[in-house]
């Protein structure tokens, strides 16, 4: 319903001259008269088919977090010294040294649910839980369940043993960092030889998997809806695909507008089809068409074959078999900006030739 209320109010501009598509639309009379005086027409086929409606807009490559957007903190629960942190850019994964304090390694286990105490025999939680399936992935004989067991205790004392930590058969608050997932360091804020205070913010993680953010005008949240395709142009004119996976809830204003609300943007997340295709590319800006609607089994005709009648309404100028061109008024559709054309319906046929301009 929109877009034809959107149509129908350009009508009377288009009526004499106008921009449609990016192209200029002139009145009837004019180009009946330019039809009089032109040599033979340059013309294009009404086609039937499948039209989509994109919005275009610039994104940026980024790597996942959550789902805000916004990176995972990763909290020390150490006292001493930090003596090894990892790089920017380096990948940890679940059961490996995060960093070190006192030499002594904390390490990333992979869960919701952030240590809050020690983990011994006979202790039953979700932080139990979810220690005893790291354990299990890992490849330790841990138990199934909230349950710190016999079997628990033995896994544990075997990781320690492997990661080259004190094997006490129990997970000290400060002897592990739990996250969601494997993670990628996007910055330490910590630094070799300063103190490791218990609760301060040791690094800035993401995961490993590269996506797009993009900033939505609001307006454009009807349009723009979790599930529909993306295409993704990356730096070197390369492109790649995706879906918009996820919208955030709340309106973003960006640095330097002071805080004005009519600058607020939605921020959208795009999932790619082939995130590897986009490795190295951190930070980059690309620009992103997402298709927010389709129309199937349509006619269609290019944008540049639309006249503007000058009584209103639309025309296009069709070459009959014996040569003899005449306007024929339509009713216009669906846009598809990317393919030039517009969906049209009206006294035409597939296959019929339009005059459109001489490139």
């Amino acid at each position: 319903m929109r877009r034809w209320t959107w149509v129908l109010a350009g009508a009377a501009v288009l009526a004499t001259a106008t921009v449609i598509g990016g192209v200029t639309v002139m009145s009837r009379a004019r180009q009946e008269t330019q039809a009089a005086q032109e040599s033979p027409a340059s013309t294009a086929k009404v086609l039937r088919g499948d039209l989509t409606a994109m919005v275009s807009m610039p994104g940026t490559l980024t790597y996942r977090a959550r789902s805000n957007g916004s990176s995972y903190p990763v909290i020390n629960q150490a006292g001493g010294i930090y003596t090894e942190l990892p790089d920017d850019g380096e990948r940890v994964d679940c059961g490996d040294v995060l960093y070190r304090v006192d030499d002594e390694p904390v390490l990333l286990l992979c869960g919701t649910v952030p240590a809050y105490r020690d983990l011994r025999g006979g202790e039953v939680g979700n932080d139990v839980r979810q220690l005893n399936r790291n354990l299990r992935e890992l490849g330790y004989d841990a138990a199934a369940g909230d349950s710190f067991t016999w079997r628990t205790r033995n896994a544990l004392e075997a990781l320690q043993r492997d990661r080259g930590a004190d094997v006490t058969g129990e997970l000290g608050i400060e002897d592990a960092v739990f996250l969601p997932e494997s993670v990628r360091i996007a910055k330490a804020t910590g630094a070799p030889g300063t103190a490791a205070q218990p609760g301060a913010q040791v690094a800035q993680a993401t995961s490993g998997t590269l996506e797009v953010r993009v900033a939505l005008d609001p307006s454009q949240q009807a349009e723009v809806r979790k599930g529909v395709r993306a295409q993704i142009t990356l730096p070197g004119d390369e492109s790649v695909t995706g879906v918009v996976d996820r919208l955030g809830r709340a309106a973003q204003v960006s640095a330097g507008n002071d805080q004005d609300p009519g600058e607020a943007t939605i921020p959208a997340y795009i999932k790619l089809d082939a995130p590897e295709r986009a490795r190295g590319l951190d930070r980059a800006p690309v620009r992103v068409n997402i298709t927010t609607t389709g129309v199937r089994n349509v006619l269609s005709v290019p944008v540049t074959a639309i006249v503007g009648k000058s009584g209103g309404g639309f025309a296009v100028e069709i070459v009959r078999a014996d040569g003899r061109r005449e306007l024929v008024a339509v009713r216009l559709g669906l846009f598809d900006t990317a393919g030039g054309r517009v969906q049209v319906e009206g006294g035409l046929g597939e296959g019929d030739e339009v005059v459109v301009p001489s490139i």
